[in-house]
């Protein structure tokens, strides 16, 4: 039997909420940028804090998770280190969903972040009531969600993935004959199923970041960098996955760069990436992929508008404040970790068939 890809044709398509502006920080002097930062370490200090950053939070922000025994990482990652980490707070600079993981698999834990506005269009396109309709209807499928999404929206699943484990897990899946109900992104959806040959139901939603990079675009990109490698995270649109020489996520694609015998690489992904990927392979060039056709006044401008409220000056006043903690009803936080540990459970015995192997 061939596998099937259906889409939802739901209300809940129509997008339903607006996309910020990027907020303007006040540009420090250096002087000003490392009394900030000694200042911020002080009270991470004062805190028994531990502070997790995402690939694409700012640069500073990245330096100063890993200098002051945090950590910077993927969705993944950032959910494994948060659970095992002893401090008794966590300061999570990210989006939102990040750091209600975090407060899922850590309840004991006070979860701080910078700011608790910084949301994700793939959490804000999926609201969880039309959501759980949409599983309603079609109780046959497995949920399986995207991390992307709402802690009320994980308590409705029955696995939650993130792009780094989302094809074995699907794959998995399949193997045991489950029909899948998909959420929230459409792109990545699709990519899953078009390697998995999974029968997958899926949801509209969609990152307005990645959905902005243009294939027309990148094929001229490529021509006048005909010995780039072409690197893609799978939230982008088919034609643009199409062009890639890798597609994976945020640490897939920053090991490409620091394994490939490339030196220029054209990258579709949040910009923020490339601080650690210019960390790590300080010999490479990299070159944004366009979200907009020649000539227009910014060709290359991927980044997300809620990573970039994390900034210095928000995560000195939370530490300082003790604002933007992040609750969670615990009805929710009962039914959500479910699919979570899930995930963590089955990256655990995959790793260890790997070492196996």
């Amino acid at each position: 039997m061939t596998a099937t890809t259906k889409t939802a044709h739901e209300p809940e398509t129509k997008r339903t909420f607006e996309v910020p502006k990027h907020p303007e920080w006040p540009i420090l002097t250096e002087d000003e940028k490392e009394a900030l930062k000694d200042r911020i370490k002080r009270l991470l200090k004062k805190e028994n804090a531990v502070l997790v950053a995402h690939y694409y939070t700012d640069g500073d922000l990245q330096d100063l998770a890993e200098e002051t025994g945090g950590c910077v990482a993927d969705s993944l990652e950032m959910a494994r280190f948060g659970s095992v980490q002893n401090a008794p707070t966590l300061v999570v600079a990210g989006v939102r969903f990040m750091g209600e993981t975090a407060k899922i698999l850590s309840p004991e834990k006070r979860i701080l972040m910078p700011d608790l506005n910084a949301t994700c269009s793939l959490d804000e396109g999926c609201p969880p009531d039309q959501f759980s309709a949409f599983c309603d209807a079609h109780p046959d499928r497995t949920v399986v969600v995207y991390a992307n999404t709402s802690a009320a929206v994980k308590a409705r699943a029955d696995w939650m993935v993130t792009s780094s484990i989302a094809l074995p897990i699907v794959t998995h899946l399949k193997d045991k004959g489950e029909k899948i109900l998909w959420a929230p992104d459409k792109h990545l959806g699709h990519y899953i199923q078009s390697v998995t040959g999974a029968d997958m139901l899926m949801w509209e939603g969609s990152c307005v970041v990645h959905e902005e990079f243009k294939s027309v675009a990148l094929e001229r990109v490529r021509k006048l960098h005909p010995d780039a490698a072409v690197l893609v995270h799978p939230e982008s649109p088919a034609a643009v996955i199409d062009q890639a020489d890798v597609v994976g996520s945020t640490t897939a694609l920053i090991k490409a760069v620091t394994h490939m015998a490339n030196k220029e690489f054209i990258v579709a992904t949040d910009e923020g990436i490339f601080h650690k990927m210019n960390l790590l392979a300080p010999d490479k060039v990299l070159i944004e992929a366009p979200t907009a056709g020649h000539g227009a006044t910014c060709e290359s401008c991927g980044h997300c508008p809620w990573m970039a409220m994390n900034a210095l000056q928000t995560l000195a006043a939370t530490l300082e404040t003790g604002a933007n903690e992040v609750h969670i009803d615990p009805a929710i936080r009962e039914r959500a970790v479910i699919p979570i540990q899930r995930m963590l459970d089955f990256a655990k015995r995959q790793a260890k068939l790997s070492k196996a192997s």
